[in-house]
């Protein structure tokens, strides 16, 4: 299945999604083609320019709009469902980011559908931008879209902090990822917004990529791009599993370490999957202690505030990470020393590990007289091959 994966690292807006497309291998004549079947090449001409944002190269694709190009959104969805060459899957991907550009405005300003005013969202190259990206999807053969998290930018715009106001509730609606940015500027405008909500899902699979292409932004800014990947999409076996877990992490210098055993024992019983300690050499320095914590997402916060009253930090990171988990099956093996357990590690239901259990290898050792090193031999043999495991009731 061929797939594309926009990696919003520097954001995303309708301009620039036409300039990854196009400098992924799109047909440049599709956007002349847009213009035609819309019956909008007097009011809105396309540039394309080579430019460097930073050290990377990208696609600037420019998208002007003459005056008098705002129209309402029943205006804008009548030129859609009247353009009769338009591809089918293109229609109503527009109409759909349409409704729900009018369906976020509508909740923003508290008014009916057909009361509101669509601000920088009813110009025609709005529409162009919209119909531009799902053309060149479809002239792509993609089948399906993945996005990464969002930058959610410091500062304010006109009246609002960012993201705006319209593009905050397309995002929410659309359940986006959003992580925190420096930027001081509007990195996910209406439209990018609105396009990701109806064709993206927020996570990254695995893909084989074929082609890469950068979309500049308008403002020249190092790294103000948005990559979209290529690729065929592969298939995750089905002994594995994947889901996303919360990383919560502290630097810390004047933690005793002997408080460092009750911390760990405690996150965990708060609901912590794991807590590991690395020593670390801080600032003038001095020996310290980096604390990470991997915690499921409905418990991030908690968690986080556990490790804020219980050491002396003042301030912890927080990220969100995809994991890929293997098959995971707990056996209990008869040895000649008596029963033990054994957790075996599958990939593609093929054993690749077999690891015994410790507790129950030292019990053994203290009832035998055997060394423990012996034993876990003894039970890691016994979970081979020629030992039909004994499921655990």
């Amino acid at each position: 299945m061929r797939i594309a994966y926009f990696d919003c690292f520097g954001g995303i807006s309708g301009d620039m999604a036409l300039g990854a497309l196009l400098d992924a291998g799109a047909n440049a004549s599709i956007l002349d083609r847009v213009l035609a079947v819309l019956g909008l090449e007097e009011e809105v001409s396309i540039t394309r320019t080579r430019v460097e944002r930073g050290h990377l190269g990208a696609l600037l694709v420019g998208v002007g709009a003459g005056e008098g190009s705002a129209r309402s959104l029943p205006e804008l969805e009548r030129l859609v469902r009247e353009a009769a060459e338009l591809p089918d899957r293109v229609r109503s991907s527009t109409l759909a980011a349409l409704d729900r550009i009018g369906s976020a405005e509508a909740q923003v300003h508290g008014l009916p559908r057909d009361q509101i005013h669509l601000h920088e969202l009813g110009g025609a190259d709005t529409l162009v931008d919209l119909v531009g990206t799902f053309w060149l999807l479809e002239q792509l053969g993609v089948e399906e879209v993945y996005a990464s998290p969002l930058p959610m930018a410091h500062g304010f715009g006109r009246e609002f902090p960012h993201p705006a106001p319209a593009t905050a509730r397309l995002l929410a609606d659309a359940g986006a990822v959003l992580v925190p940015s420096d930027a001081g500027f509007e990195q996910v405008t209406p439209t990018g917004a609105a396009l990701l909500s109806v064709l993206a899902r927020f996570e990254r699979p695995a893909f084989r990529a074929r082609q890469v292409g950068y979309g500049a932004g308008a403002r020249n800014v190092p790294g103000n791009a948005l990559r979209v990947w290529l690729g065929d999409l592969l298939e995750v076996p089905d002994t594995t599993t994947a889901d996303t877990v919360t990383v919560i992490e502290t630097n810390l210098d004047d933690l005793a370490p002997i408080f460092l055993p009750a911390l760990i024992e405690d996150l965990m019983a708060a609901g912590a999957l794991d807590v590991s300690v690395a020593t670390a050499q801080m600032k003038k320095g001095r020996n310290g202690q980096l604390i990470t914590i991997l915690a499921p997402p409905d418990r991030a916060d908690d968690l986080a505030r556990q490790l804020l009253r219980s050491t002396p930090t003042l301030g912890v990171r927080i990220t969100e990470a995809r994991r890929l988990l293997a098959e995971r099956r707990l056996i209990e093996v008869e040895t000649e020393l008596g029963r033990a357990t054994v957790k075996l590690k599958l990939i593609d239901g093929v054993i690749v590990e077999a690891n015994p259990e410790y507790e129950d290898c030292r019990r053994i050792a203290r009832e035998s007289g055997r060394d423990l090193r012996e034993v876990m031999r003894l039970v890691t043999a016994a979970a081979g091959p020629t030992q039909p495991p004994l499921e655990r009731p």
